[in-house]
């Protein structure tokens, strides 16, 4: 069972968020269950977390047995980029009111659909309207 995370999880766990503790343990649970994967963009994200340096970042991935899942087919790229637009369509037609959102997030998406079994983030709303067939890992 892989697990992929979003960048909300490491930075819960980085900054001492109350969550921290809940997610610490899911962690846990998941890689007892399996892998833990993180896509090139949870990756990139992570490296502009002002509490942590790229060698803070590699540390704690390697503490943790955290992957980074370089290969992106260009399936998880197309799909992203779908799901981007129909998102977008739905913002504009919204007049904005939906909130802004980046490519990235949808790149986090389809990598968790397409290259693991689950996603597991603290945005579980956002996932699940973007992309319904995903399996959030409950917190």
């Amino acid at each position: 069972m892989r697990t992929a995370l979003d960048t909300n999880i490491l930075s819960a766990i980085w900054t001492g968020e109350l969550a921290a503790p809940r997610i610490l343990s899911g962690l846990t649970k998941a890689s007892q269950e399996g892998a833990l994967v993180i896509s090139p963009a949870v990756y990139a994200e992570s490296l502009a977390h002002p509490a942590f340096s790229e060698s803070k970042v590699h540390e704690f991935l390697a503490d943790t047995g955290i992957r980074v899942d370089w290969n992106l087919p260009e399936q998880v790229w197309t799909l992203a980029g779908l799901r981007y637009a129909a998102y977008a369509r739905r913002r504009r037609k919204s007049a904005g009111d939906q909130p802004r959102r980046i490519l990235a997030d949808f790149l986090i998406g389809a990598h968790a659909l397409l290259r693991a079994d689950r996603l597991m983030t603290t945005d579980t709303e956002r996932f699940s309207r973007d992309f319904p067939e995903l399996n959030l890992y409950p917190l």
